[in-house]
């Protein structure tokens, strides 16, 4: 994830997008990158979302909006100085904690 986010930043510092890359804007452009994934699913059954990476077309639209999402995140994280994976790991072990698992017979 480093190497992600340094080459982002690179690319954002190379066409001078610094200024705009307050956590607000990010905020706002993540959220927009979601409804736009969201959108490719709105109407769909479960069947047919279960199927969206068949259709080529259909696989590339939802592989660059995740891209996309992800891109934001990751540098939302980079400016507020989070490390995504150690908050991902540590909201997984809240969770446990909040809702552990029914022991099998």
């Amino acid at each position: 994830m480093p190497t992600l986010q340094r080459r982002l930043a690179e690319f954002a510092a190379a066409r001078d997008w610094q200024p705009y890359h307050t956590p607000k804007n990010l905020v706002s452009a993540l959220s927009v990158e979601a409804s736009e994934l969201v959108e490719i699913f709105q109407w769909l059954t479960p069947d047919e979302s279960a199927r969206v990476m068949a259709d080529t077309e259909t696989a590339h639209r939802v592989t660059d909006e995740v891209a996309d999402v992800l891109a934001y995140l990751l540098q939302l994280c980079e400016v507020l100085g989070i490390d995504a994976l150690a908050a991902l790991e540590a909201k997984i072990d809240r969770n446990e904690r909040r809702f552990p698992a029914p022991e099998r017979p």
